[in-house]
């Protein structure tokens, strides 16, 4: 039996032990020199708790826990208990009598939906075959690394249509994502909540067992494997974590000894108004402790390479969806939640301290300053920050009309104003595809064909453009549904040249990113870009470079928003000599025109732009041409 010693218990009342999860929920141990399990829980308003099982017969008062001290944490050992045994806490509270039986907030493993007991499970019993990525990621320095990330929900990437439209297992998963991945130059893919959850239709985010992989999909081992072998073929995870709130479920969090133990009792900070759904409170030592310790846990049992903690904004400000009168000030009398603040710093320093080579990514849509800055500089500590204003602004203008861009021309301009303010990933997220908003190929504008040379376009400025890049599954390919979560993409469109050809372009944009020190080394560098003319509004056609360490090997960016043909384009270049057109989104294996520059152009002795030499270039339309020297 693993003891719960005074030190544990002074480390998690202030909110400090980190490898909580090393003695709380159900682990399988020995005691007396027998086997069994050890279960322990956080109820500090209880009067009694007993565990109900499959073992006990679900019977209340059968398994009694006693109380360790005054600390409230609840535990006993119940001998002859092994993986896959089902069990729930029955907690009898001080408070009116109520009574409950709730799920194990710690518990490793979980029921299928719609049951919701938890399921003990041997953590040390896998074994994993990924010590050359674990060895290799310490070393690696994902700020000036290629990092181009797939954004997929597990349950609808791809089913099996001829069993019953079911999903996936994990271990089936596995091989089919690598290939994929590796086949189209993905460094990461990024998990929409795999944490256990209640209802389908969260996609994860309405999370009930922090600690449970969901069993939706096969076993916390049959988890291990798909990420194990994702790693093998050099592909990173990140889960998608969601701390900023939690469903009402009875067997949950809310309201778990009768009380209010992990969320706010007061309404106007412990109701999310947009979401109907409990909010932490970080301000409880407790509180942090789970939070903390249950990142720490995803790092240390699954190896995962990053987390994207969603919904940061609901979290710092205290007014966040509320109206005047709906929310308390802070001490001071400011709208923002300094406990978030407190929890946040303290999550990303222990997870960028213990884990070399991993980091924490921001969802975070205000102004709020230096989210990816450093503690020690009064930043929030994270990674990475969600570049959404670009993402709005980019998306607002591949909408319009190209006969009206040029009065919107700011609308590509301006992230350059604050791109090197935070470490940003520029996002084409799950958000943007659902809630009536429709595909990304839907959004463009113009005809058929139109539609897929701007969304070509549209990714190759991305590619071009400061940032970590990330795509939302199906984007890739040009979906034209918007993403239903109870069904399979529409992988039968890659039938279509036009389909696949995007798909093409996506691959080749990935790994041009990925052999192009120049596009990765100083992303968030002011000298890693050079505008060449971002004023050519009338034209809507801006041209820029972006450098390396090598800075005398330029890549050339000229992008073209509109459907008019562009010859004979003078553009200043900083050196003499031949430029290789690298990539061109009208070649027409990606489905375009094939309209071009013959493989490349010399740069003559003619100034322009400022700059000593110049080149004269044929611009296709809705298009982005790509040059190196």
């Amino acid at each position: 039996m693993t003891p719960l010693t005074e030190y544990d218990l002074h480390l998690m009342a202030e909110g400090t032990h980190y490898r909580s999860y090393e003695k709380m929920g159900a682990h399988i141990s020995e005691f007396g020199g027998k086997r069994g399990v050890q279960f322990r829980v956080w109820a500090p308003n209880a009067e009694e708790v007993s565990v109900i099982g499959d073992f006990n017969a679900w019977m209340v008062g059968r398994t009694s826990m006693q109380q360790a001290g005054h600390s409230g944490i609840w535990e006993c050992f119940v001998p002859s208990l092994d993986t896959g045994a089902l069990y729930k806490y029955h907690i009898k509270s001080r408070i009116q009598g109520y009574s409950v039986d709730k799920a194990d907030p710690f518990g490793f493993a979980a029921e299928i939906r719609p049951r919701t007991a938890s399921k003990v499970w041997d953590l040390h019993r896998y074994q994993w075959s990924d010590q050359q990525w674990m060895h290799d990621r310490q070393v690696r320095n994902l700020h000036t690394s290629p990092m181009s990330i797939y954004e997929m929900h597990l349950g609808s990437w791809m089913r099996v249509p001829e069993d019953d439209n079911r999903w996936l297992t994990y271990r089936e998963m596995a091989p089919k994502l690598a290939d994929y991945l590796q086949h189209m130059g993905f460094t990461h893919v990024e998990f929409l909540p795999i944490t256990e959850h209640p209802f389908d239709g969260s996609w994860g985010y309405q999370t009930i067992g922090y600690f449970a992989p969901t069993s939706r999909f096969g076993n916390p081992d049959d988890f291990r494997s798909l990420i194990d072998t994702l790693h093998q073929r050099g592909i990173g995870v990140i889960l998608d974590w969601a701390p900023a709130h939690f469903p009402h479920d009875e067997h949950g969090l809310a309201f778990f000894d009768g009380t209010n133990v992990y969320e706010h009792s007061d309404p106007r900070q412990g109701l999310h108004p947009d979401w109907d759904t409990a909010v932490f409170n970080y301000g409880r030592h407790e509180v942090r402790n789970f939070l903390i310790s249950n990142a720490m846990f995803w790092f240390e049992q699954y190896h995962i390479d990053a987390l994207r903690v969603d919904a940061v904004a609901s979290m710092l400000y205290l007014d966040y969806g509320r109206k005047m009168g709906e929310w308390i000030p802070n001490y001071f009398g400011g709208r923002e939640n300094l406990e978030a603040v407190g929890f946040l710093r303290a999550l990303n320093e222990q997870v960028h301290g213990a884990f070399p080579g991993t980091t924490v990514i921001a969802e975070e849509s205000t102004s709020w300053p230096m989210v990816s800055k450093p503690t020690y500089m009064g930043g929030l500590g994270f990674g990475f920050k969600w570049n959404m204003g670009w993402m709005h602004d980019m998306l607002s203008y591949m909408s319009k009309d190209p006969v009206h861009r040029s009065y919107h021309h700011n609308l590509i301009t301006f992230s350059l104003l604050y791109a090197f303010t935070e470490n940003f990933v520029l996002p084409f997220s799950h958000d943007e595809v659902v809630h009536g908003k429709g595909s990304m190929i839907a959004k463009m504008s113009g005809d058929y064909w139109q539609k897929f040379a701007n969304l070509r376009l549209l990714y190759g400025f991305m590619f071009g453009h400061p940032g970590k890049k990330m795509l939302f599954m199906g984007n890739e390919f040009g979906q034209w549904n918007e993403w239903n979560h109870d069904i399979s993409l529409d992988w039968h469109l890659l039938q279509y040249p036009i389909h696949s050809g995007l798909q093409r372009w996506v691959r080749d944009l990935n790994t041009f990113y990925r052999s192009d020190p120049a596009l990765f080394e100083k992303e968030f560098e002011h000298d890693g870009f050079e505008w060449i003319d971002c004023d050519d509004y009338q034209n809507s056609i801006v041209s820029f470079l972006r450098r390396g360490s090598d800075h005398n090997c330029p890549t050339l960016f000229v992008c073209n928003f509109t459907p008019v043909p562009r010859y004979d384009y003078r553009l200043g270049v900083p050196k003499a000599g031949y430029w290789k057109e690298e990539l061109n989104s009208d070649a027409t294996l990606y489905g375009g025109s094939g309209l071009g520059n013959g493989g490349g152009v010399t740069a003559s002795s003619i100034p322009c732009h400022g700059r000593p030499y110049s080149v004269s270039l044929t611009l296709p339309p809705l298009s982005v041409v790509i040059f190196r020297t």
